[in-house]
């Protein structure tokens, strides 16, 4: 019997070192190519013709040769069938960040008159800013996991939910929630989990949102969104990038078409550090609680009894920065800064505490981390003037 290696199962880590480049070779190429064409030559405007009526009709990629940056681009597609592969869906479709494409899906959605949506709380801050101020329209029912049911109305276009939730990293149970939702798709943001630790779209999820900023980039330097979910989506999903330039760039496609190849090792390494962090932690008398998803992960929130501005200040090897994800560990006061838009009041029923701290660790010795951060949790006040918790002034609100 012939083995044929583009249809033999193959595991998660064996995916995302091939997937989106199993072409390579017939073209004598072993890194995969970065094609930063805005344009391409046509000769055929006949053909060119009928190619972007199809296009504007059904939302398919284009069948030949790209013709335009903003419809297609060789280097994202790429990755987009290689996130595709590893969260098992038929399609995904790539933007210029995580934000764009959480728009984008709202958008689509209310194309067809589907306006509302029920979500859970909590989400990222500026995910909940986008939904609760209604910028482009759209009206939401916040509830639980139980609630979800009795939100829906007849014209609810989408449940969402972030599990492990950011930055509290409470959980759901998918399929339980994809049960409530009946014909609502679920939108699952699996920022924080990736692939490696679960697949929403095989539990029931019918989206899955990435900020590809994050895991899947790996490295703190290029910004992408991501939407894995079926072809039929897909393709209103194109027709709105399409339509409203949140294309990603090549050279981000690129990038993080490499991060997708050490997914699996950047993140399990990064969870065992953080699980004996969490283990240390949890018996620290400084800290009051402890907060660290069933499903595992590199991403750690604590609740401190001191200031945690302080603690804030006083990292030496951790960076006090937003964002998550890298190869290095950061940390960040949520209340001041990812969710700092968020009304306090939300904020605090959602379980974001002003002495709340979100730590996502990298890829250093735990011994180093641990040292650096039991000094900075023992750290004397940083000035006499310092106003209490809660009192810091208001920053915009960044990245996650």
């Amino acid at each position: 019997m012939d083995y044929d290696a583009s249809t033999t199962p193959r595991a998660l880590a064996t995916e995302a070192v091939h997937a989106g480049r199993e072409d390579l070779a017939g073209l004598g190429l072993h890194a995969p190519p970065l094609d930063l064409s805005t344009t391409y030559p046509s000769y055929d405007t006949r053909a060119e013709a009928a190619r972007i009526d199809d296009f504007a009709t059904t939302g398919a990629r284009l069948d030949g040769p790209p013709v335009y940056a903003r419809l297609d681009n060789p280097t994202t597609a790429r990755f987009e069938d290689a996130l595709a592969r590893l969260e098992g869906t038929e399609s995904a479709v790539a933007f210029a960040s995580g934000m764009a494409a959480l728009t984008a899906v709202l958008l689509a959605r209310a194309s067809l008159g589907l306006r509302h949506v029920v979500a859970v709380r909590p989400l990222y801050g500026c995910s909940d800013h986008l939904l609760n101020a209604g910028l482009i329209g759209t009206e939401v029912t916040w509830t639980d996991p139980a609630g979800i049911a009795d939100a829906i109305r007849p014209d609810t276009g989408l449940v969402m939910v972030e599990t492990p939730a950011n930055p509290t990293l409470a959980e759901v149970d998918i399929r339980a929630v994809a049960h409530s939702c009946g014909s609502v798709p679920l939108l699952v943001d699996n920022t924080f989990a990736t692939p490696v630790l679960q697949r929403p779209a095989g539990q029931g999820a019918r989206i899955v949102l990435h900020s590809a900023t994050k895991y899947l980039g790996g490295h703190g330097d290029v910004m992408g969104g991501v939407v894995a979910c079926d072809e039929e989506f897909a393709r209103t999903l194109r027709q709105v990038r399409f339509a409203t330039g949140g294309v990603l760039h090549p050279f981000a496609g690129y990038l993080l078409l490499r991060g997708l190849a050490t997914l699996p090792v950047r993140v399990r390494a990064a969870s065992t550090t953080a699980a004996e962090l969490v283990r240390r932690l949890a018996t620290d008398p400084r800290i009051a609680r402890v907060h660290y998803p069933r499903v595992g992960g590199a991403m750690v929130s604590f609740e401190v009894y001191g200031d945690p501005h302080d603690v804030i200040a006083a990292v030496r090897l951790i960076t006090p920065a937003v964002s998550l994800g890298s190869v290095d560990t950061l940390i960040q006061h949520p209340a001041s800064i990812s969710h700092r838009i968020v009304d306090e009041g939300d904020r605090r029923s959602a379980g974001v505490s002003d002495r709340l701290l979100r730590m996502s660790v990298g890829l250093e010795d735990v011994e180093d981390l641990w040292r650096d951060l039991t000094q900075a949790l023992s750290a004397p006040p940083a000035g006499t003037s310092r106003a209490g918790v809660g009192s810091a002034p208001e920053p915009r609100p960044v990245g996650r």
